[in-house]
């Protein structure tokens, strides 16, 4: 779980001195996981720009209040429209936050307050799913062994094991997530009619889906148990899928 948490590591003035507001542009706005274009509602987003914020603040225990995420962090807010965000970061240059449930696809405003001095409002929209796994580096999909070791090439995903993988974006639950709170029990997908899991670019029985939902303790973040294919090809290139919308290609399974 250690790696999960690595991953996961008022009034607004709407006439900020330019020089010192904080500053982005709507493509600086992206998918958390894939860091990506590719927005949701429920959805980890990573954005980027310069004079965010004053302080680098990492999220602690004590911010969460009655399991629900903050939405205020070093005097620093996210707007869509008048929803505000929950946070995970903030910095001068990248706030990670996470979008609220509540909000229905289509296009926002958006902006950063810091300290009562806002910045841009551009424009984003949110898409019904944003389907993306989070990945290391090298592009490897982050996924874990039962035992919870992670899934790499020193320890390699087997044929038929069961291993989970970690996703974000994969939109609505039943029942549906309180919004920026911490799920306290398995979640599943409302649409899992529609999902599936792409090995080596074909898609799998649906049947060796053992779970797709929210992980429980982890705002914003989902989870996906499957039982790999009995033949599996070594470091197969994985993808979600839900109906036609797919997470980024290119992303490999470590396996053998």
């Amino acid at each position: 779980m250690k790696t999960l948490l690595v991953i996961l590591s008022a009034a607004v003035c709407l006439c900020a001195q330019p020089s010192t507001a904080p500053n982005y542009t709507a493509a600086g706005i992206v998918n958390g996981a894939s860091f990506t274009p590719g927005l949701a509602p429920n959805t980890i987003v990573s954005l980027f720009g310069t004079n965010l914020s004053w302080d680098t603040r990492t999220l602690h225990s004590s911010d969460i209040a009655g399991g629900i995420l903050p939405t205020s962090l070093a005097n620093v807010e996210v707007y869509f429209e008048g929803w505000p965000a929950y946070l995970y970061y903030v910095s001068p240059t990248q706030i990670n936050l996470l979008i609220p449930s509540v909000l229905l696809p289509g296009t926002f405003n958006f902006w950063v307050a810091r300290q009562g001095v806002a910045g841009p409002i551009v424009q984003v929209t949110l898409q019904p799913e944003a389907p993306a796994m989070f990945q290391t580096s090298d592009g490897k999909a982050i996924a874990t062994h039962l035992d919870g070791s992670l899934v790499s090439s020193a320890k390699p995903a087997a044929p038929g094991e069961a291993i989970t993988l970690w996703a974000n974006g994969l939109g609505a639950t039943n029942p549906d997530v309180v919004p920026g709170g911490l799920p306290p029990m398995a979640q599943w997908l409302s649409h899992m009619e529609t999902f599936n899991i792409w090995i080596g670019g074909n898609p799998i029985d649906q049947t060796r889906i053992l779970y797709a939902g929210v992980a429980p303790g982890f705002a914003g973040l989902y989870q996906v148990n499957v039982r790999l294919p009995d033949s599996l090809p070594p470091n197969p290139e994985l993808r979600l899928a839900i109906g036609s919308t797919m997470s980024p290609a290119g992303i490999v399974l470590p396996a053998q």
